[in-house]
């Protein structure tokens, strides 16, 4: 019988779950061994039970067992009720203890914050994954809730990042107070100047937004690259984009080419093995 890594990932909107088949290697590709993913809405009042019967659900339609096919279990979450009702789950239905990034877990990044606490552990797990599959300065950008940029430096240190309201945050606050304004679709508009509202919000919404990321991807790429000397500081800094609606904005992107939807999974599946 396969066993699995159980990988979940709390954000303030949605949740990510994840199981990665044991044997696998970690490195190369988030996606290698990753054998079921599942999407749900983040619920702070959901008790231990409810997120147990939840996964068990998911894992019954591949005919897996919860209690029987899991052998570890990786969680990163900034939802603090989630987190302990998590922490409850696996104490209650799994014999391993669960792997939650906070301090005093090994992640093989450096965290140059001024306070290391304050980094989300999402942001953590993203770093550790884009460093795992760059080997080099990178930046990843997470379309969620928030829109963070993070940056990692050549030698793997979480150099820091920013963070902005989020696209869809965003738009839900434009349509909220602008009477005339309704929520639309995001999808390309016929053209960049819109010919009607609807494709005027999705222009200055798709457009917009890729015009941020590009502009502060710029600029981070020109800090990093001003704080080095040496062969490191003329080479390529990768942009990695992941989020739940990564998709709809990236396209419309220059600086960003590559999408892994998986990258915080993958993330925690290496900080997972740091610390057996």
């Amino acid at each position: 019988m396969s066993q699995f890594l159980l990988t979940i990932d709390v954000g303030n909107t949605q949740t990510v779950v994840g199981i990665y088949e044991e044997g696998q290697t970690a490195s190369g590709n988030p996606a290698t061994g990753l054998v079921g993913h599942w999407r749900v809405a983040t619920v702070a009042d959901r008790t231990e039970d409810e997120m147990a019967v939840l996964i068990d659900g998911f894992l019954a339609a591949d005919d897996r067992d919860f209690q029987q096919d899991i052998y570890g279990v990786a969680i990163s979450s900034g939802v603090p009720r989630v987190t302990a009702s998590l922490r409850q789950m696996v104490n209650r239905y799994l014999d391993c203890e669960p792997v939650m990034i906070a301090p005093g877990i090994k992640t093989g990044i450096s965290i140059l914050y001024d306070n290391p606490r304050e980094v989300g552990a999402d942001r953590i797990a993203n770093a550790a994954g884009a460093y795992d599959l760059c080997q080099s300065a990178c930046i990843v950008v997470d379309f969620g809730t928030g829109t963070t940029f993070d940056a990692i430096s050549d030698k793997g240190e979480y150099l820091g990042g920013a963070i902005a309201p989020g696209v869809e945050i965003s738009l839900d606050a434009l349509v909220g107070r602008a009477a005339a304004l309704r929520a639309v679709e995001l999808t390309k508009p016929r053209s960049v100047i819109g010919k009607s509202t609807v494709e005027s919000i999705q222009s200055g919404v798709l457009y917009g937004y890729a015009a941020q990321v590009d502009g502060i991807c710029d600029l981070f790429i020109d800090e990093m690259q001003s704080a080095v000397s040496g062969p490191a500081a003329s080479g390529d800094v990768k942009i990695l984009a992941t989020g739940g609606i990564a998709d709809s904005i990236v396209p419309f992107t220059s600086s960003i080419k590559r999408v892994e939807p998986w990258l915080t999974l993958h993330g925690l599946r290496i900080i997972w093995e740091k610390n057996q």
